[in-house]
């Protein structure tokens, strides 16, 4: 019995040592911090393992250009390889569908505000913006549905993290931007925000403001001590999203677009969207309402709307 209970306490012991691993921005940080303190209350020792990636590295080109979203993650991943960290917090819209093999999505938190906003010093909606103003954004799903929306607009790349995009705005070289929505409230930044695209006007990207936490497959100890922190509904949401997006090989050469709601009748209805890079083709939409009790019928849910956007 005495045997026993040491051999508990050690165990405890090195699964209530967390560190971390994190990129190093402001919102990476928040992030970060976030969880720190949900698993703090949970009576864990945490501590960051702050980290640069590719993808904060390279800011003069697209990312469809240097190897997409994965930049922002392969480092996070090696660190979890190697032992430097045990878990790995990411904004859940910059994982890779797949993860390579051995890594797991141990859980997703319940998510903030998935929605685009507009953050402009002089123009109070996108409809304000005088024909030709200057927009920024490098995300091509934006740039398709912001000319589907205004196309008289002038759509410029924009790199760098959340603080460096806002200064080029402040800067003048840009009359509006467009961020993911929950990025500014999580950094109290909420009063730059102009106008909020609901989801039928601007769609979202897959995972959007929903946070991931990415382990090694094998440590079942991690997998267990992270599951009270998942948000069953939002992580069946964004499952259904995320194989939108795996079914079509989405990546961010891929104008697509996926958001998963839930409806008043308790199924899960999910929208979605393609467009075309070169602006030749219109945009093409699918929508489909299903039974979402489990992961897979999330993914089934998510899997049919791409068959449909694949015509």
């Amino acid at each position: 019995m005495l045997a026993s209970s040491g051999l508990f306490l050690i165990w405890k012991t090195v699964v209530s040592n967390i560190v971390i691993a994190t990129r190093e921005s402001r919102l990476a940080m928040w992030q970060a911090e976030h969880v720190k303190a949900l698993l703090q209350e949970q009576g864990h020792t945490v501590e960051l393992l702050g980290m640069t990636t590719r993808g904060d590295q390279i800011l003069d080109r697209s990312l469809s250009k240097v190897g997409g979203k994965g930049l922002f993650v392969k480092e996070l991943e090696t660190a979890l390889e190697d032992g430097r960290a045990d878990i790995a917090v990411h904004s859940l819209k910059d994982v890779p569908m797949d993860l390579p093999e051995g890594f797991a999505l141990a859980c997703v938190l319940e998510r903030e505000d998935p929605r685009d906003a507009l953050v402009s010093p002089r123009y109070a909606s996108l409809a304000e913006l005088p024909q030709g103003a200057v927009v920024g954004t490098s995300s091509l799903r934006r740039v398709v549905l912001l000319r589907a929306l205004r196309p008289d607009l002038r759509i410029e790349p924009l790199r760098g993290n959340l603080d460096t995009r806002l200064r080029k705005l402040d800067e003048g070289q840009y009359d509006a931007i467009v961020l993911a929505a929950a990025g500014l409230k999580r950094l109290a930044l909420e009063s730059r925000i102009r106008e909020c695209f609901e989801p039928d006007t601007m769609l979202p990207a897959a995972g959007q403001g929903a946070l991931g936490i990415e382990v090694r497959a094998a440590r079942a100890d991690l997998l267990a001590l992270l599951a009270p922190l998942d948000s069953r509904r939002d992580g069946l949401a964004t499952a259904a999203e995320r194989a939108v997006s795996r079914t079509m090989g989405g990546s961010c050469s891929m104008p697509l677009a996926a958001h998963a709601r839930w409806q008043p009748d308790g199924r899960l209805r999910i929208d979605a969207a393609l467009g075309d890079p070169e602006g030749l083709t219109p945009l093409v939409r699918a929508q489909l309402v299903a039974e979402a009790a489990d992961a897979a019928q999330a993914t089934a849910l998510g899997e049919a709307a791409a068959r449909l956007l694949q015509g």
